[in-house]
């Protein structure tokens, strides 16, 4: 994709300017700021030869669609958007290299900040790709670069129409399509979660959907000790990424 769009906040704009495979046309940064922050992201994209131009706060708004930019907004040409057939491509050349993949599959996640927090995640944890629905589910956007902390400016994100089909496919490739339910007998700690991983994790408050269910090989749950019954599926995603790279490490 060609067009722009807009990162805010300054984590993850400081994180942008880190990554040199990122394209950036323009950084839009609050003119007489007395944050060093910014001014240090000033500093850091002129080093780069990035185009800066001053803004006031109400300009950074207008520019981003969001209030909370601390200041300073990226215009990023680069997108991680991949279309099905790509995450096809991308799966068949790492199995044909003999490399495993771990792919996270988010079933209608609709809160951008839980959508951002989950990419953050899974950039950290290794992720090979972030597959979720073209319709009913948050997609990318200033919010969801923001929480992310530029791992949407890295992490291939892939919208399809039909998440069960995509899972169905990549079980015939060998990949194990693991799913997360209150109601499963296998706790993730018990499961055997090596080799190539799809980890499908459910929606707020209802969580997977019986068709997606359906394509899973297996279902874990989490163990809960306390009152509470479920976590933030963010959290959640989390514990359950790391337990996977864990296994993976040994």
């Amino acid at each position: 994709m060609s067009k722009s769009h807009y990162i805010t906040g300054l984590r993850a704009v400081e994180q942008l300017l880190a990554t040199e495979s990122t394209d950036i046309r323009r950084i839009y940064a609050e003119y007489q700021t007395a944050n060093p922050r910014v001014e240090a992201v000033i500093k850091a994209a002129r080093q780069d030869g990035v185009e800066i131009q001053a803004a006031n706060r109400a300009r950074l708004t207008q520019i981003s669609g969001e209030s909370r930019h601390q200041g300073v907004v990226a215009e990023v040409r680069r997108s991680t958007v991949m279309d099905e057939g790509g995450l096809r491509t991308m799966v068949e050349t790492r199995l044909q290299e003999g490399k495993s993949l771990l792919l996270l599959a988010l079933d209608g996640v609709q809160d951008p900040h839980n959508l951002g927090a989950c990419m953050r995640t899974a950039d950290a944890a290794g992720v090979d790709a972030v597959i979720v629905p073209r319709h009913g589910a948050a997609g990318l956007g200033p919010t969801v670069s923001k929480v992310a902390a530029g791992a949407a400016e890295q992490l291939p994100f892939v919208p399809v129409g039909n998440l069960g089909k995509v899972l169905g496919w990549l079980g015939d490739y060998g990949v194990q399509r693991v799913g997360t339910s209150d109601k499963a007998d296998c706790s993730l700690y018990d499961a055997k979660l090596v080799g190539s991983v799809a980890l499908v994790m459910g929606r707020e408050h209802t969580g997977l959907g019986r068709g997606i269910a359906s394509r899973c090989d297996r279902l874990v749950s989490l163990p809960m000790q306390g009152v509470v019954s479920s976590l933030n599926v963010s959290v959640a995603t989390g514990i359950c990424l790391y337990e996977i790279a864990r296994q993976r490490s040994l």
